[in-house]
């Protein structure tokens, strides 16, 4: 049976020169009503650990969270599955540097950008500003990566830098790390520390 996944995954195909067939026979199969633009597969694991810590099935209620594999892709997927293309309602997270080029995209694929919500550098940053950084470096021993932020802390190019700035480029370290701690840092929010951007999103939906 046909599933969310495999609508995403029709869509990244149709983005990357693929018929979009496959595309719009899901979305009218699973009744797809919105989609959740994001740059990159971590920030769609926050937002669906946030849905799920909120008890909301997503896909249940017709939204598809879609990362785009880049900011530069904004105009091409909003042209196929938002107003232009199959009609869906869009929203989403930017980064604040990649404001400009989401408004641009966005216009010239005549889709709305009302609902889309600015992370200050990008989610990673914000997540690590609501928790703290003594509390980030806890939930990062609590992984197991204690050795490996030791390590990345000694390099001479991390001498000097804020704890903030340190934790945010290890995140980005290694291969998948950021997904992991895109989920693992969501869930550790209290009720009332979720950022602005991802909360907006969530409330929006």
């Amino acid at each position: 049976m046909a599933d969310m996944s495999a609508f995403r995954e029709a869509v990244t195909a149709w983005a990357a020169g693929a018929s979009g067939a496959v595309a719009r026979e899901l979305a009218a199969r699973l009744d797809v009503r919105t989609a959740v633009l994001l740059e990159g597969l971590s920030d769609a694991a926050a937002v669906d650990a946030l849905a799920a810590l909120r008890g909301r099935d997503l896909a249940a209620e017709g939204v598809c969270v879609l990362p785009m594999g880049g900011a530069m892709s904004v105009g091409r997927f909003a042209g196929l599955v938002g107003p232009p293309g199959l009609g869906l309602r869009l929203t989403g997270l930017c980064d604040e540097a990649e404001h400009g080029y989401y408004a641009r995209g966005l216009k010239r694929a005549g889709a709305p950008g009302q609902g889309f919500f600015v992370c200050a550098a990008d989610l990673e940053d914000e997540l690590i500003r609501a928790l703290g950084t003594t509390r980030v470096e806890e939930i990062i021993r609590a992984e197991g990566d204690d050795r490996a932020l030791r390590t990345f802390l000694r390099q001479p190019a991390q001498q000097g830098r804020a704890a903030k700035q340190q934790l945010r480029r290890f995140l980005g370290t290694k291969k998948g790390r950021k997904i992991h701690y895109g989920r693992v840092l969501v869930e550790a929010l209290g009720p009332g520390d979720v950022p602005d951007p991802l909360d907006g999103l969530l409330a929006g939906l």
